[in-house]
């Protein structure tokens, strides 16, 4: 790891030195004025003991950051994830290591934790691939046009929907119970865990609002009025030439199977006085995408999601599930963490009930290498949303022919688009 440039030093920032280490990423980010009142309905999310900071010489933060403890579904599985948040260098300290050198602390005590991966949402996104962080996800926004037309669901019309004002108290449960069930299955849909962090998820303070209505929560309900499903929305208002033109901003819109979504966006489609809906961080491969009528009509656009780098490769590799039998020689380079670096060999095992397969890691010696990758676009393909044929035909991978490449893409994939729908 690099190490901290002369004159700084690395520090746990102490749940009385908050305020500095809030400060620190108001002046990074541009962000505008905190305003105390707001610290209840919106409060400080980041565990004291995770908390990092950088001081000069005076003792003043310069430089913070952060990380949550989080469980990351994998394809068939899940390992202890570090969710990195939070970093920032105040603009008169740039250009003189401190990111570096606080990214090496984050990832040796993550390992130090047992946390076998690291996630993020990045700010900027060249910044991160030089510290083996791969782009692992991607998510979609959309702008659909009110009364789009969507495809008959069975069971749809038998669900009903409520609309009320949203409110933290009262809604907090529903909401996490509802995104915890909605995420079955799917790699990266990481749930919220904390207090503070679910509390968050349902918070609307006046400077969120950006002069749209107060939030409303939306909920879908089966006949013994079971919630399946809910969208957190404002609307905002707007004339054109004397007529309404309001949109709607989703800011989650999550639902347990075919028939909830039916009904969910076939609501949010007729609020009335709208013009549009908009949404984003839904999966690539949302059920909304498939059964619009005219799905161009969504004006989808792609941006990444999560990006993902591999602490301990043997532990992480071990800790999903294949989706066809392999075996295979990784060569793995890893800059910063030496002991990921060299041969490991992945073998599954039988397939269990699902049909995936799990696997066993172990050290490879010598071994000629099936696959010669870096550990960025190892934590690329590890949630099945980049595929390794695709890294290799941009040189990024190596294979060692086109079958041993084809079989090792193959098992890496997964059946659902990984997605986490919230930024942490």
């Amino acid at each position: 790891m690099r190490p901290v440039p002369a004159g700084y030093r690395l520090t746990v920032v102490p749940a009385e030195r908050v305020d500095e280490f809030r400060d620190v990423d108001s002046i990074a980010f541009a962000m505008p004025p905190r305003d105390p009142a707001n610290d209840a309905a919106v409060p400080f999310p980041i565990p004291a003991d995770r908390t990092v900071g950088v001081e000069d010489g005076s003792g003043a933060l310069v430089a913070a950051h952060g990380s949550y403890a989080f469980t990351l579904p994998t394809p068939g599985g899940s390992v202890p994830c570090a969710g990195l948040t939070w970093v920032g260098v105040r603009p008169d300290h740039r250009r003189r290591g401190l990111l570096s050198a606080m990214i090496g602390a984050h990832l040796d005590r993550s390992l130090a934790r047992g946390e076998v991966v690291s996630a993020l949402f990045a700010m900027e996104a060249g910044i991160y691939g030089r510290f083996g962080y791969g782009s692992a996800a991607d998510n979609v926004g959309v702008t659909v046009p009110r009364g789009s037309a969507l495809r008959d669901v069975p069971g749809a019309a038998d669900l009903t929907v409520r609309f009320a004002t949203l409110d933290a108290d009262a809604h907090l449960d529903l909401v996490d119970r509802v995104h915890v069930a909605a995420g079955a299955g799917r790699p990266g849909w990481i749930a919220r865990g904390s207090d503070a962090r679910r509390r968050i998820a349902v918070a609307d303070p006046p400077p969120w609002r950006e002069g749209g209505e107060a939030a409303r929560l939306l909920t879908v309900h089966d006949t013994a009025g079971e919630p399946r499903g809910y969208a957190i929305l404002r609307r905002k208002a707007a004339w054109t030439d004397g007529n309404p033109a309001y949109t709607v901003q989703v800011r989650e819109a999550v639902a347990l199977d075919a028939a909830a979504t039916h009904r969910l966006w076939s609501a949010l489609l007729d609020l009335d006085l709208t013009v549009s809906v908009e949404a984003r961080l839904l999966p690539v491969d949302d059920l909304l995408l498939h059964l619009l009528v005219e799905p161009r009509r969504a004006a989808a656009k792609v941006d990444d999601n999560i990006w993902l780098r591999l602490l301990d490769v043997p532990a992480a590799l071990a800790g999903r599930r294949y989706a066809a039998p392999v075996d295979a020689v990784l060569d793995v380079t890893d800059a910063l963490l030496p002991a990921n670096a060299g041969r490991w060999r992945l073998v599954t095992g039988d397939a269990g009930p699902d049909g995936t397969y799990p696997a066993t890691v172990q050290p490879a010696g010598d071994a000629a290498p099936d696959l010669t990758l870096d550990v960025r676009e190892l934590g690329a393909a590890y949630l099945g949303g980049r595929t390794l044929t695709a890294l290799a035909g941009a040189g990024l991978v190596t294979g060692r022919d086109a079958a041993t490449l084809h079989r090792a893409s193959t098992a890496f994939t997964s059946p659902l688009a990984p997605v986490c729908t919230w930024v942490f």
